[in-house]
């Protein structure tokens, strides 16, 4: 799907230089996969302190029946 947009030039070659990529697609795509990889994380770290865990759970003793 091509798709014209209108990308900061320099924050492209910054991010082309540091990630050493030669093509702006890859930059732009390796860019997105970061992008979305950090938003994962940060929404895991909302779950923090929400979960109650069971203090009697054995994964040891569980993986004995199997």
């Amino acid at each position: 799907m091509a798709t014209n947009l209108h990308i900061d030039e320099k924050l492209l070659s910054e991010a082309q230089r540091l990630g050493r990529f030669k093509p702006k697609k890859e930059t732009v795509n390796e860019a997105l996969k970061a992008f979305i990889e950090h938003q994962k994380q940060l929404d895991v770290l909302k779950l923090q302190g929400q979960i109650d865990y069971d203090d009697d759970y054995d994964y040891q003793q569980l993986r004995q029946r199997q």
